[in-house]
């Protein structure tokens, strides 16, 4: 049975009591019901909400807690920061699967997949941000959402760890979150549960934390 983490809670993930040659960093959500129920012609000629549109991001960091590589062009293209604009690291061993603009179905919405066993050591933490695109310009934020979750799942199915956030008051009006962290240990790495909200809805404006 997965481990349920709350706001602030690691758990230890071994190479000798997990499988570590691929971890899938799987982002759930769920379209919000509407505020209240409208009339028949009100909901007819009504336009229709704009999707939820969540982003998934990872940076690597390096032992200093940074971002070393920016891209060949400093526009993130290449670089140590994986995004639906540059969704395969070069190292090839961390890459999104995909841009899902609609939160629509069941299970993960967005995955970052991660050979945490091949990555190499100058890569000492993982951080996962996910942000919502155009959030501010559509009134949209982590408040209006519900089943929205981030899980570590290993190569076999086993699922590691799960950290949800629904329903809390703190996310109204934020539009980005860092979600969790992989650190590297002894022995394999630490998946914690961060859930820091920001009001921002671009994830740039977080990476800038990150930058040397």
């Amino acid at each position: 049975m997965a481990l349920s983490l709350k706001k602030g809670e690691g758990v230890s993930l071994r190479k000798e009591e997990n499988d570590l040659s691929q971890i899938t960093m799987g982002l759930g959500w769920d379209m919000a019901d509407p505020v209240q129920k409208k009339g028949f012609f009100t909901a007819l000629f009504a336009a229709k909400p704009a999707d939820y549109d969540l982003d998934a991001v990872a940076f690597l960091l390096d032992g200093n807690g940074k971002v070393a590589s920016l891209g060949a062009q400093n526009d993130l293209i290449g670089g140590d920061v994986v995004f639906f604009n540059s969704q395969q690291h070069p190292s090839g061993h961390i890459w999104l699967t995909g841009d899902n603009r609609t939160g629509v179905g069941d299970g993960d919405d967005e995955q970052i997949i991660v050979k945490l066993n091949s990555l190499s050591e100058k890569y000492q933490r993982i951080v996962f941000v996910v942000s919502i695109y155009e959030g501010r310009k559509r009134g949209q934020h982590f408040g209006q959402l519900k089943n929205a979750f981030i899980r570590a799942v290993d190569s076999k199915g086993k699922e590691l760890c799960r950290y949800e956030i629904s329903g809390d008051s703190n996310y109204d009006n934020m539009c980005s979150m860092t979600f969790a962290e992989a650190t590297r240990e002894a022995g394999g790495w630490r998946f914690k549960a961060i859930g820091e909200a920001h009001g921002t809805d671009t994830f740039v404006d977080i990476l800038k934390h990150y930058l040397p």
